[in-house]
This record gives structure tokens, C-alpha cells and sequence, in this order.
């Protein structure tokens, strides 16, 4: 897959770009704060439906306007051209539409433009809490079977209401309670039928990246010992999140479902007091975790800097492969990787590179990327970032009403 040309309009310091991207590696380079991540980060809005930085798209939106657009043009990799187009802001529904046609939800949009970002901040999959690495595996997931996008937003929908009622049954008493106790059995089953889903996806996600993510950090941090992923299901360990081959089947990294639903069952009924004295859904996949090792320790605690930013460039790398499995090849995103690496993982990560199709980097110093392709300088002016594609000695690159409106 290629992106064959990105348009802006009031996202974040771009007011309004374009810029035809060419195969192979691009990377831009400027200053500090000149809007090289910015440009990044709206490809990952477009292709996720997320940003790596904020949590909503209202930072996305250029301050002082209301309405921000991405507009993303494809090609396939069996060279069919497509069009995804964004319509984001504060307080409002983003308009999505895929090849002219709006759609209704999100998840229609999904596959359209595939990526795989690692910036600085996925670090964080490896030192920072749960909810950093359940992001990542659903991200996962999320580009690589676009139904899975549609069960989590099922289960949090339900989440949400099991929360609201455990909340009000705490002050209600008699024949009130009961009927409220009533409700939340219906809501139990909802969040058991769509977490079983989540949780089967994850570990099969987690079973597919085992191997190249041992694989890709070995030869990144040229280091012998092996690297562990395991599911931890707050539902407990009766939920095994570990691949062994005897127990699923061989053929198969999808595990049985039906397990994952007693088991969560079993702990639904067995902290039922504790969730209503606390008025909290303590069981399910967004309590879940993944336990990284490298060799015997957890990664979280015992990774030296070096080690943690290889595993965590090995996660992304291992993604890349998984993604590519199923549907089109993803561009990959570099954000001030390689700023952070030493001599030797940057050659590591630049041999790797040459094995994708498209490549967009960003750079403040254009030395510390060892990688040969076209190149862009980003700067700042006036507030506004430009582009000036370096090889062609145009002006800033622009757009005068191309940008979809």
C-alpha cells in the first residue's frame, strides 16, 4: 500500500497543504515544534480513526477554527486507487467517506489506509500501565479485522451501563435493589458475550506476534535472550494467554471461546459484592494486561532504556508482519526514532526498512537517519507549517481549494 497524496486543512499548524508522497522512503526534516509530527499524526488519525498523542480530535483541529480535514489518496497493493476523507472537530461527529460515499460508522472506513507508527511515545507499551498495552494490541486488531472494532465499541457500550447501574444500586434498598440487581444480570451477559469476543482476539493477536517480536528484538538489540508475551485475564487463570500449541489445536491461534465465557462468569458472580460496594465493573477486557519479559524478568521493571525501546520497536516491527498477513502491506511511520537509537540500531532499524514499501520519517537532524529517499523540509511560519519538497526545488507545497470541504 502507498499514500499516494495527503491534504490538510486546520490540522493543528497545517492550514492548509498538500503533498504528493512518492514509494519508498520519504523523511522530513526540521526543527523542534515545526508541525513534522503534526503531519504524522493526522495519517494515523485517518488510518485508525486515533491519534498516538490525544485522546479526541479537538487538539487536532487548528486553533481558532472549528472544522479540520484530512484527506488521504491511495493505492492498493493490487494498484486500486482510493480516497478517505476526514471531517473532524470539537464537540461534533466526524464525517467519514470512503471513495466519495459516506459512511455511517468508523469501522467502514477500517483498512482503507493501513499504517504502523512508532514514535516516542510507544514506550510507554512497555514501562507505562495496562491501558497502554491493551491500546496496542486493539490497534492491532482493529486494522487487521475491522469487525473487532465494532465488539469494542459493543462492550463498552454495555461497560458503561453496567457502571451507571452498579453505581445506583448502591444507595437503593428492597424491592428497587432487586429489580436493579435484575438489570445488571442482562448487562453481565452483554459484557460477557462481546469481552469473550475481545479477549479470544487478543490472545490470538498476542499468538501471532510472539514469534516475530522475539525475533525482530534479538536482532535489534543483538541480545540472546528470549522475549515472553502472556495475556493476564482479570477473569483469571483459568484464561490462558499463552502459546502452547498442544492446548489450542496446533493449526489454530484463536482460542476456544466458550472457556473464556465460564471463566468470566465464575468471577462475574464471585466479586458481584465487591463491584456493587465499589459501584465498578472489575472484571472483563479492559482490566486485562500483557506481561512482556525479556528472558526471565518483566520488562516493565527490569528493561535498561536500551532494552525497553527495542522491545518496543520490536512490538511495532512484529505488527507490520502480522498486518501484512491479511490485506494490504501498511506504510510505516517513523516519528524521531532515530534520534534515540545508537550506531548499531540504526542500521539495524534502516536494514529493516528496506523491506517495506513506503516509509514516512520525521528527523530534526537529517544525519541521524541512515535511510536514502526523497526528502521534505518542514518549517514554521507565521504559525503556519510549510513543506518544501528539497529534491524538486518547488515552493512550499499547497493546496488552493483541492482539500475536500
Amino acid at each position: 500500500m502507498r499514500l499516494r497524496r495527503l491534504e490538510l486543512a486546520d490540522i493543528r499548524s497545517y492550514d492548509r497543504v498538500a503533498v504528493d508522497l512518492g514509494p519508498g522512503v520519504t523523511i522530513l526534516v526540521g526543527q523542534n515544534a515545526q508541525g513534522k509530527t503534526n503531519l504524522l499524526e493526522a495519517v494515523q488519525r485517518a488510518a485508525t480513526g486515533s491519534s498516538h498523542r490525544v485522546a479526541g480530535d479537538g487538539p487536532l483541529v487548528r486553533f481558532g477554527t472549528e472544522i479540520g480535514i484530512i484527506r488521504c489518496e491511495v493505492v492498493t497493493d493490487e494498484g486500486r486507487r482510493r480516497t478517505l476523507d476526514l471531517e473532524i472537530g470539537t464537540g461534533r461527529r466526524t464525517r467519514t467517506r470512503v471513495d466519495g460515499q459516506d459512511v455511517q460508522r468508523a469501522a467502514q472506513a477500517a483498512g482503507v489506509l493501513r499504517v504502523v507508527l512508532f514514535a516516542p511515545e510507544d514506550v510507554a507499551i512497555v514501562r507505562g500501565d495496562p491501558s497502554e498495552r491493551r491500546r496496542f494490541l486493539d490497534d492491532v486488531l482493529a486494522q487487521r479485522r475491522p469487525a473487532f472494532a465494532a465488539a469494542r465499541s459493543e462492550h463498552d457500550r454495555a461497560l458503561r451501563q453496567r457502571n451507571q447501574l452498579l453505581k445506583q444500586i448502591r444507595g437503593l434498598t428492597g424491592s428497587s435493589r432487586d429489580a436493579a440487581m435484575s438489570s445488571l444480570d442482562v448487562w453481565t451477559e452483554q459484557l460477557i458475550t462481546h469481552g469473550t469476543q475481545i479477549i479470544a482476539a487478543r490472545i490470538a493477536a498476542i499468538r501471532t506476534l510472539a514469534g516475530p517480536v522475539d525475533r525482530f528484538y534479538r536482532d535489534l538489540a543483538d541480545r540472546p535472550e528470549p522475549i515472553g508475551l502472556t495475556y493476564r485475564c482479570s477473569a483469571g487463570d483459568d484464561v490462558d494467554g499463552r502459546l502452547d500449541p498442544a492446548s489450542s489445536g496446533g493449526s489454530t491461534m484463536v482460542p476456544e471461546t466458550a472457556p473464556i465465557a465460564q471463566a468470566m462468569r465464575r468471577t462475574f458472580a464471585a466479586r458481584q459484592r465487591e463491584e456493587t460496594a465499589r459501584g465498578l465493573t472489575l472484571v472483563g477486557p479492559h482490566r486485562d494486561d500483557l506481561d512482556l519479559t525479556i528472558g526471565e524478568l518483566p520488562a516493565r521493571g527490569y528493561s535498561s532504556h536500551g532494552e525497553a525501546w527495542s522491545l518496543a520497536l520490536a512490538l511495532k516491527l512484529a505488527t507490520y508482519e502480522v498486518l501484512a498477513e491479511v490485506g494490504d502491506r501498511p506504510i510505516v511511520l517513523l516519528d524521531d526514532v532515530f534520534a534515540e537509537l545508537d550506531t548499531t540500531r540504526r542500521q539495524r532499524l534502516a536494514a529493516a526498512c528496506a523491506g517495506f514499501d513506503q516509509v514516512l520519517v520525521t528527523a530534526a537532524v537529517e544525519a541521524d537517519v541512515p535511510l536514502e529517499g526523497a526528502k521534505i523540509d518542514v518549517e514554521l511560519l507565521d504559525g503556519r507549517t510549510r513543506l518544501r519538497p528539497r529534491d524538486l526545488g518547488a515552493p512550499p507545497a499547497a493546496t488552493d481549494g483541492s482539500v475536500a470541504s
